[in-house]
C-alpha cells in the first residue's frame, strides 16, 4: 500500500486559501488544490494532519508530518528549520484597519498597535514601519488569523499586516477597510525536514510539472481569481 502524503496545516477559516474542513467535502481552496495536485502527481493518497500554526513546523522535523503546506512564505529563519520547494505562489503584502480609519500610508501607522503573526514576513515588514508598535500573534492558537481579525474588530490592535490573499474576501466587510498594499513578492513553498532531502526532491519536481503544465494555474484561476497569477508557464526555481 501506497504510504499517504502527510501535509501539515491548521484547520481554520482562511478563503480562499482554505476553509475548514468538512466532512463531506473535506479541505476546499487553493492550498488544498496544491496539495491534491502534488499528491496525485506523485501517485500518493493525501493526508492533512491539523496542527497549531505554531506546532507545524516543529510537527515536520519529528516526522509527525511529511512537509508543511499551510502559509509559510519562505524567510531565512524558516529556512534555518526547514528546506523549501520551490513556490506554489507569490503575494505581496497589504494592512488591514478598521473600516472609517484614515491610514493610507506607513507613516500614518505611526504610535498604532500593528498586529501580524509572529516570526512570519508579515512582521518582518511590519518591523520596518517606523514607530509603529508590533503586536505579535500566533503560539498555540489554532485560528490565528481570525484573533488578528478580532483584536482588530475590538480595538485591541489599529492595523494587520497579512499577505494579500487572505484579505481577498473582506473587500466589502462592514468593520474593515484596506488600507495599502507594499509589493514585497513573497514566496509560498512547502517546507520539508532537513534530513529528507530526496521528499523535498519529489515534492518540488511535482510543483514543478504541475506548474509546466498548466494545472496549478487553473487551480489559481479558480480560488485566486482576482489576484495575478505569479508564474509564466515554465517551471520555477
Amino acid at each position: 500500500m501506497t504510504a499517504p502524503l502527510r501535509l501539515a496545516c491548521i484547520d481554520s477559516e482562511a478563503p480562499p486559501l482554505f476553509h475548514l474542513a468538512d466532512p463531506v467535502a473535506g479541505r476546499r481552496g487553493y492550498e488544498p488544490a496544491v496539495g491534491e495536485l502534488v499528491a496525485a502527481e506523485l501517485g500518493r493518497p493525501l493526508e492533512w494532519v491539523y496542527l497549531p500554526w505554531a506546532d507545524m513546523l516543529p510537527a515536520v522535523r519529528r516526522g509527525d508530518a511529511d512537509a508543511v503546506l499551510c502559509g509559510q512564505g519562505v524567510t531565512e529563519a524558516r529556512a534555518a528549520l526547514v528546506d523549501f520547494t520551490r513556490p506554489y505562489a507569490v503575494f505581496h503584502e497589504s494592512v488591514l484597519v478598521r473600516r472609517g480609519d484614515p491610514v493610507h500610508s506607513v507613516v500614518d501607522l505611526r504610535d498604532r498597535r500593528v498586529a501580524a503573526i509572529e516570526g512570519s514576513t508579515n512582521m518582518a515588514l511590519a518591523e520596518t514601519f517606523e514607530g509603529a508598535v508590533t503586536v505579535p500573534f500566533g503560539g498555540g492558537s489554532d485560528d490565528v488569523f481570525g484573533d488578528m481579525l478580532q483584536a482588530l474588530r475590538t480595538g485591541a490592535v489599529d492595523a494587520v499586516v497579512d499577505d494579500d490573499v487572505v484579505f481577498v474576501p473582506l473587500g466589502d466587510h462592514p468593520d474593515f477597510d484596506l488600507a495599502f498594499t507594499v509589493r514585497t513578492g513573497n514566496r509560498w513553498a512547502i517546507g520539508t525536514a532537513k534530513d529528507r532531502p530526496e521528499l523535498r526532491a519529489q515534492l518540488d519536481g511535482a510543483l514543478g510539472r504541475i506548474i509546466a503544465d498548466g494545472r496549478l494555474s487553473k487551480a489559481w484561476a479558480r480560488w485566486l481569481p482576482e489576484l495575478e497569477y505569479p508564474f509564466d508557464g515554465g517551471t520555477e526555481g
